[in-house]
C-alpha cells in the first residue's frame, strides 16, 4: 500500500521584511495571519535576489506555493501584513 504524502517543515514567521531561511529550502506554502492591505514578494538570495513571481496580495488563509529556494529565502513585506511560511530545508 503508497504511503501518504506529508508536507510538513519549518515554520518562520514575519510581520516585517526578512529572511525566510538562511539557506536552500524547498518552499511548501505561507499562511496570511492577518493583514491591511499587504503586500508579498518572495525572492531567492536574500533582499536583492530574485523574485519567484510578482507582487501578491494576499487573503488571509494558506495559500500552496511550492518553490525551490536554492540560495536563501526572503521576503519583502509591504503595509501591514502577519504571515506564516512552511518549508523543508534542501540541504
Amino acid at each position: 500500500m503508497a504511503q501518504p504524502t506529508v508536507e510538513t517543515g519549518g515554520v518562520k514567521n514575519l510581520t516585517a521584511s526578512g529572511a525566510i531561511s538562511n539557506g536552500p529550502c524547498n518552499l511548501i506554502g505561507f499562511y496570511v495571519n492577518s493583514t491591511t492591505s499587504g503586500t508579498l514578494i518572495i525572492k531567492d538570495g536574500g533582499s536583492s535576489g530574485t523574485a519567484l513571481g510578482g507582487t501578491i496580495t494576499p487573503a488571509i488563509g494558506f495559500h500552496r506555493f511550492p518553490a525551490t529556494i536554492g540560495a536563501s529565502g526572503y521576503a519583502t513585506i509591504g503595509n501591514t501584513l502577519d504571515v506564516t511560511f512552511f518549508y523543508t530545508s534542501s540541504n
